[in-house]
């Protein structure tokens, strides 16, 4: 298994967590199950999920594996978290969905399945990984040629800094401190450019946005904090 695209840190910290992937409650995670529906609804809108072969990479405890295969899709989630992955598979005994998980880098998982999948979502994790740019090319080489591609990830302003780190972690406590490091945060021409240069056709984007007042989550044309970016892999 390459190790070329891990940070150690970054690992250690979700997996030290894992326990509580599918607790709505839980400051880190309780956010993912409140953006779902959201993020979700926005995949099969435009990917159209029932029969198709779904990848979830960086798939974690498996909340959004979980919903693709609800819609119909055959989904298989890969993740470097061993104990995400074993909350994952914990979690199909409860829910009775079928999901295959499998512990391997989305580098490596391209070099034995490429072109096999279509519809690859990466969401959450850009962020999260010193080579975001080599996650985008493993992504691209998993897709089937019209195949689509889904990103989310973080912009990098002013802005986002305000509300992502210090109004999310520190005023409003809706994540834990530390969670985010702004330098890691991604503009949307960065992560573009790097889908074109990947073999991706960029197809939309949309902002996703944070009420404090209402408690609720939106998708909108407000890309400055939060955003999921739509692709569709050059080719028939």
């Amino acid at each position: 298994m390459t190790s070329a695209n891990i940070d150690p840190a970054e690992l250690s910290k979700f997996s030290a967590s894992a326990h509580h992937w599918w607790d709505p409650d839980s400051k880190l995670y309780g956010p993912l199950h409140a953006i779902n529906p959201l993020r979700l609804d926005f995949i099969d809108r435009r990917a159209a999920l029932a029969g198709k072969n779904a990848l979830d990479v960086g798939c974690g405890g498996g909340i959004l594996a979980e919903g693709m295969a609800g819609r119909g899709a055959r989904v298989t989630g890969i993740d470097l978290s061993e104990a995400a992955l074993e909350i994952a598979k914990l979690h199909l005994l409860e829910s009775g969905r079928e999901v295959a998980y499998r512990h391997i880098a989305a580098e490596d998982l391209a070099m034995e399945a490429t072109g096999r999948f279509d519809v690859v979502t990466c969401l959450e994790l850009l962020e999260h990984v010193p080579d975001p740019a080599s996650t985008v090319r493993a992504c691209a080489a998993l897709a089937r040629p019209g195949g689509h591609v889904f990103f989310s990830t973080i912009n990098r302003n002013p802005k986002a800094y305000a509300l992502a780190v210090i109004g999310a972690e520190y005023l409003l406590g809706l994540l834990p401190r530390g969670t985010h490091r702004y330098e890691k945060f991604i503009k949307p021409s960065e992560l573009a450019a790097w889908c074109r240069s990947a073999g991706l056709e960029v197809g939309g984007i949309a902002g996703m946005t944070y009420n404090p007042l209402t408690r609720i989550y939106a998708l909108g044309a407000d890309s400055d904090v939060n955003y999921l970016l739509h692709c569709v892999k050059e080719g028939n």
